[in-house]
């Protein structure tokens, strides 16, 4: 806020006289009172004087800058007055004080008196600026000076002040919003490329990121209604509802790190269509082919999904940790995790965070697809597919069901000939599998009931999301997933985990390892990438219901989740630092600006933030990514051969005190990234800066 539009010709006196602190206040309060900024005389005196009793606003150099924020003031504003002879206001330095701004701030309002007070004191600290205006002959000739030396303190407020409505206007010509699943890396890199690709072709460009901390910088209406497109980067849903009647370009989030000046040339050419929206999402008909439809609807699960694996899965790591500290490593047996109270209330607290995966993953891809009211729906199908059929299909339950309902027998005759487990054993878990069949059934669910209802009496409409949607779509996915997709799905868990038994004792889990790492290096956070990590959360979860039915952590099988993790882990670890020690072993092979990123690739390496590795990447694909594919596959599978174990979902070196075989896992990781560091140096050219 200027000074000048606080101050006016009524609030500034030149040449005053007074001959007390009291009379100079009473002077400036006059003021204030006189140009309408304040309502009672009194009452914002008693501000005044209450500040200056924690101590004079008089601060040398013969000024003094009183002021209050108060209930009486109707608008803030500024009095100002000059004493050529001085008073007395208790200054530190113990000289007169002659010359005097007085700031009003509203109670309630914003702090526009730490504003108004920080500006002067900077301006006041000019000598020639104190003195210009102790020699000001008119109150015109006062703010005149004020104008003057602010405009020259503040120079780009009088630059945006000058600009024409079309300048305004392309301040922003293009807008774009990134987002990825896991919203760590990938959303910011896209942003900062975007911006980077507009500064250079001289579109200045605003990003808004959708990231695991929340939106930032975000879009305001003033800046969409007056760009000429939006860029939608992301691989997930976000907010477009606001870009209705917009040109927008809905693309991947790699596309934003890729090819940043190709989308905004396609925005600034007008090539791109107008984007139309009625409140609810319709990234069904905006956001491309029905793969990446999908695939988007998936990462919105996966993405609010990961906090509850990450944390979850962390706690129950310590759990064991703890356990293993304690010496109950080869004797806690099916209690392993909760053999002390601090380790049981670990493993409490980070299984009940990780009993909400499935739910949370089937909720949010339906409300992917459907909006809100898919939420509910998606989350009891979720619950269903996480915690099954056992209790409905125990005992008595079972008997009764099956005795007083024709077909339902006939269903499970049908179901156990094919291995499925039935409701005689309540085995009928679907899990992580069934959580994403939950997700999907419930959106395209909600969809199908949204229009049947379509032509409901406007009457009803309130109560279509609050009633019908929620009761027939859970009655619906409830059936769905009880009788039909539970059971199906639950003997694929099963075979799941003989599979993965049978790998361990066959030795075989040395060729997983080989391929989950080496699929965390094709395209570092891309499609593959995430593939591969689902995966291993899904071990994860796999594991623990394992030892929730009973298995002990030694258990072959669920040893060979924890493995996998671990190979997932590893692989994703690689390419970020083999890439730093490439550039410190090999500089010729690198510009300048790729060997300054070296330090912060060691630490996304060390942090298990693989998309260190993009930008090299992206500037020489056919080499790179060679390189990055066989030291992380290497890894992956040296990390399986000597069984590392892991059984946290994330933290890289934070959390390799959770590791099994540690050591060996540090070899493992450090083999793989001097084979990338290596291949890198032997197959990359050198650069010419």
């Amino acid at each position: 806020m200027k000074i000048t539009e606080l101050l006016s010709k009524q609030s500034v006196a030149l040449g005053v006289k007074v001959d007390s602190k009291d009379a100079a206040i009473d002077y400036l309060v006059n003021l204030h009172y006189e140009s309408g900024n304040i309502s009672d005389k009194e009452e914002f005196k008693k501000g005044i004087l209450k500040r200056e009793a924690d101590g004079s606003t008089a601060i040398g150099e013969g000024i003094a800058i009183p002021h209050s924020k108060n209930s009486a003031v109707k608008k803030p504003g500024l009095a100002a007055m000059t004493v050529p002879e001085g008073v007395d206001y208790d200054s530190l330095d113990g000289a007169p004080s002659n010359l005097f701004f007085m700031i009003a701030a509203p109670e309630n309002g914003a702090d526009v008196h730490l504003e108004v007070l920080s500006r002067l004191s900077m301006l006041l600290m000019d000598e020639n600026f104190r003195a210009e205006l102790l020699a000001a002959k008119t109150t015109e000739d006062f703010l005149a000076v004020c104008d003057k030396y602010e405009a020259e303190k503040f120079p780009e407020e009088t630059a945006e002040e000058e600009k024409t409505p079309e300048e305004v206007k392309t301040g922003y010509r293009v807008l774009a919003v990134t987002a990825c699943p896991t919203g760590i890396a990938h959303t910011y890199m896209a942003a900062e490329a975007l911006e980077k690709a507009g500064e250079k072709l001289g579109y200045p460009l605003k990003a808004e990121t959708n990231g695991s901390g929340g939106v930032k910088n975000r879009l305001t209406d003033e800046e969409i209604a007056a760009c000429d497109g939006i860029i939608v980067a992301a691989d997930k849903n976000v907010e477009t509802a606001r870009f209705d009647g917009k040109p927008v370009l809905f693309t991947k989030v790699a596309d934003g790190i890729h090819k940043p000046e190709e989308l905004i040339e396609k925005v600034v050419s007008g090539e791109v269509p107008v984007h139309h929206e009625a409140g609810a999402k319709k990234e069904e008909k905006a956001s491309g082919s029905v793969g990446n439809r999908i695939y988007k609807h998936l990462m919105n699960g996966v993405s609010h999904m990961l906090p509850f694996v990450i944390g979850g899965g962390i706690l129950t790591a310590l759990a064991f940790l703890i356990d293993t500290i304690c010496g109950y490593g080869s004797t806690g047996g099916s209690n392993f995790g909760s053999c002390t109270p601090l380790s049981a209330f670990f493993k409490y607290a980070g299984g009940l965070a990780m009993g909400l995966m499935v739910p949370v993953l089937a909720g949010f891809i339906a409300e992917s697809i459907a909006d809100r009211p898919g939420l509910a729906v998606g989350f009891l199908g979720g619950l269903l597919a996480s915690s099954g059929n056992a209790a409905l299909f125990a005992g008595e339950n079972a008997n009764y069901l099956f005795s007083n309902m024709e077909g339902l027998s006939g269903f499970q005759n049908f179901v156990a000939k094919f291995g499925f487990a039935g409701p005689s054993s309540g085995n009928t878990v679907s899990g992580f599998l069934g959580g994403i069949v939950a997700g999907f059934l419930a959106g395209y669910l909600v969809l199908l009931l949204r229009k049947l209802c379509s032509k409901f009496p406007q009457s009803l409409e309130g109560i279509k999301p609050t009633l019908i949607y929620p009761v027939v779509g859970m009655f619906l996915v409830a059936v769905l997933m009880i009788f039909i997709f539970n059971p199906l799905i639950g003997v694929v868990n099963t075979g799941l985990s003989n599979m993965l038994t049978s790998l361990a004792n066959k030795n075989l889990l040395v060729v997983l390892g080989l391929i989950l790492g080496g699929m965390m290096a094709i395209d570092m956070g891309g499609p593959i990438n995430k593939a591969a990590y689902v995966y291993g959360s899904m071990m994860l979860a796999t594991a623990a219901e394992m030892t929730s039915n009973g298995m002990a952590i030694t258990d072959p099988g669920v040893q060979a989740c924890y493995i996998a993790m671990a190979a997932v882990m590893v692989g994703g670890m690689v390419p970020p630092l083999g890439i730093a020690l490439a550039c410190i072993f090999f500089p010729k092979k690198f510009t300048k600006a790729e060997r300054g990123s070296t330090v912060s690739n060691i630490v996304m390496g060390c942090g298990f933030i693989t998309e260190g590795a993009i930008p090299f990447a992206a500037a020489d694909p056919l080499r790179v990514i060679p390189c990055t594919f066989v030291g992380a596959a290497v890894a992956g599978a040296m990390a399986a051969a000597f069984k590392c174990t892991l059984m946290a979902p994330h933290g890289g070196v934070f959390v390799f005190a959770t590791v099994g075989n540690p050591l060996l896992y540090i070899v493992s990781w450090l083999v793989g990234s001097v084979i990338t560091a290596v291949m890198l140096g032997i197959i990359k050219k050198p650069v010419e800066e």
